[in-house]
């Protein structure tokens, strides 16, 4: 199953300035980064174990969508419970 991309109005935006070459470079982009990683790195650090029961049901269920998705069964789990908990994760309406 191929997914479609939605984009937002900004990501549009830097596309489109993308595609036309109108990019240009920030001064100190090595500290940006730098800095950026490390936060991301503190963010998705796991250093705790969950250890859960589910129905046989519902494990093959979230087993297919990460296969769909193309990520370990595991890897999707963990990202659902980090967008619930961080009042990310939407319904579909």
């Amino acid at each position: 199953m191929k997914k479609t991309v939605q984009y937002d109005d900004e990501e549009l935006e830097i596309l489109k300035a993308w595609e036309a070459g109108t990019l240009k470079p920030i001064s100190g982009v090595a500290k940006h980064m730098k800095a950026h990683q490390a936060a991301a790195e503190a963010t998705f650090k796991k250093d705790q174990r969950l250890n859960i029961r589910i129905s046989s049901r519902d494990l093959r269920n979230l087993q297919a969508r990460a296969l769909e998705e193309g990520v370990p069964y595991q890897t999707l789990a963990a990202s659902l419970l980090h967008k619930f908990v961080s009042g990310r994760l939407v319904e579909p309406s």
